[in-house]
Parts: C-alpha cells; structure tokens; sequence
C-alpha cells in the first residue's frame, strides 16, 4: 500500500506513521514532476491533488485533506466524475479558531491596540484614547453554523451575547443560538448584528456574497471578523468603511489573496488587525489532524467506513 504526501505541510502530520504503518510506503516529492512520477501506483493520497498527479495516479482510490478546507479541488474539477473518496480534517480546529476570534474581538472591542501602543511608550494612557466596548448584550451574527460556527456560537453565550446565524443549507439549530436561517436572510444578519462573524467555507455560492451592498448594510458600531477563507467579503469596501469611520473594527485571519502583498490597502486600513491565517495553529490542532488522519487510515486499510467524507459536487 503506498500514499503520495503531495504538499511538505501535510509531511509535518506524517511524520510518525512509518512506525505505526510498517505495512504503508509513504512518498513524498519534491516537485510536481516527481509526483506526477510516483503516483501511478498510490492507491491513497495526503493533502492536495492536481489534475496532473491525478491523471497520472491510476490506483488512486482516497485523497485525505490535511485541513478542513478542500477549495483546491476547484483547480481539479475532473475529480468530482471520478469515484474517489476525498474525505477532510473537519472539527480539529474549530477550538483554536474560535479562540482566535475572541482574541480578535476582545482586542479590537477593548482598545488593546491603542494600549500596547501606549506600553511600548511607558505612558500610563489615562484617559483612555479609546474607551471601549463591553460583549454583554450585543448580538453575534455567525454566517456558516459548521464546527467552526458551532464553536465560535458556544463561546459568543459565555460572553453572554444573543447569536444569530445563516447557513447555506438547513442545518440543526443548537439551543444556544437564538435564531437560525438561511442565506436568504444574510442581508438582515448583517444589519442587525453587533458582530458579524464569517465562518462559511469558500463555494461558488459563498464566493464574493458579502459585497459593498452586504457590507454598508452593517451597524457603524459593528465589527467584522473574517475567519474561513478569503474571497468572500469585498475588501475595497472593507478598507473605505475603516477609513471612513462607518464600521468600529475589523479582523481578518484571511485574504483574497494569500500571502497579503506588502502593498494592500488592508494593512494600514485603521482599527483592523490582521493575522496570517494562523488561526487554525495549535499543538492541539496538530494533535487533532493528526490523530483524524491516522484513524482513517486504520478505517481504510480496514475496509470501514472513512470519517469526514466531503461532499465533492458541494465543495465541503
């Protein structure tokens, strides 16, 4: 049994199961050329396949993702025709990304940047160049109710905040989230939460949705944290909104384009922090892959059912 690592992150999860697999041949390469070389018989794959290494991998039966995200198979569209099982890490980071978010907010709700500004300073900043804004009470809008969504809801309720959320699909409504619907209710979110939140993964559906008109619909009170994928709010008017001082704050862990070039208007748009998609980085995240991607590999080698599969024709 032989498994193509396609991408040297996704290595740093495998790095131990050549002793708990003697039986499995993990492969990796260092250039498309050289997997597109190996991969003609590898009956699974770890991480990101091209149409390349597809076309060349005919063994190929089950592509595990390192991350809960699969957008790359929109650059392999052919991979949907075919039978192959494409299953994904969901749930491993939903913790640490919710946490990431409340750091976000709470920093951006508590003036900290404006504080820290004043520590390096050695200046005791009283009164205080901003004076903050407390988390009871205000409303958390949550667009896309998965794990992520889920986890950032349970923690909005320990702050004592009223959830709202969509979905693009019907989805369980959990007692702690007040009110639950559907994207045809994603311009009344946005106008009547506090905090508006983007946890939906990236579709053709989702993809550019929270346009000018979405985005000028929020509270000038409001903050904007956007933590699934890039591509889906209009950053210009993101960057105009701060300047102008029509929306409090913002935090963005992702990019239309990533890395974010040195030259975006992002970076120095007032009261926004920006993280480099970091949120998901834990060593409990790594723990959390590593040990989904193990246990399916037990599952396969098994024959069991795998965890995790995504649906290919939706993207997730």
């Amino acid at each position: 049994m032989k498994v193509l690592i396609t991408t040297p992150w996704v290595k740093n999860y495998v790095e131990n199961f050549r002793t708990d697999f003697p039986e499995v041949e993990f492969i990796t390469g260092d250039s498309e050329a050289d997997m597109v070389a190996a991969a003609g018989d590898c009956e699974i794959a770890f991480g990101p396949v091209s149409s390349a290494v597809l076309r060349a991998a005919e063994s190929l039966r089950w592509i595990q993702s390192g991350s809960a995200g699969v957008e790359w198979m929109r650059e392999t569209p052919e991979l949907t025709e075919t039978e192959i099982i494409v299953t994904n890490t969901r749930g491993a980071h939903a913790s640490t990304i919710a946490e990431h978010t409340f750091g976000m907010l709470v920093f951006l709700a508590r003036g900290f940047d404006s504080l820290y500004k004043a520590q390096m300073n050695h200046e005791w900043q009283r009164p205080l160049e901003k004076p903050g804004t407390g988390l009871v009470g205000l409303t958390m809008g949550i667009i896309g109710l998965g794990n992520i969504g889920r986890a950032i809801a349970e923690r909005a309720v320990a702050f004592r905040m009223r959830v709202i959320a969509v979905d693009a699909h019907p989805v369980p409504k959990p007692d702690y989230v007040t009110e639950l619907g559907l994207l045809d209710g994603l311009d009344d979110l946005m106008g009547r939460a506090d905090v508006v939140v983007v946890a939906t993964p990236i579709t053709p559906e989702t993809r550019g949705m929270i346009g000018p008109e979405q985005l000028r619909g929020m509270k000038s009170s409001a903050f904007l944290l956007v933590m699934s994928r890039g591509g889906i709010i209009h950053e210009p008017t993101l960057v105009d909104m701060l300047r102008n001082g029509q929306l409090a704050g913002a935090g963005l862990d992702v990019a239309e384009t990533e890395p974010l070039p040195a030259d975006s208007d992002l970076w120095d748009a007032p009261n926004i922090i920006i993280t480099p998609h970091s949120s998901p980085s834990s060593s409990q995240t790594h723990n959390n892959v590593t040990a989904i991607m193990a246990d399916n590999l037990k599952r396969y080698l098994a024959g069991e059912a795998l965890y995790n599969v995504v649906d290919k024709k939706l993207g997730y």
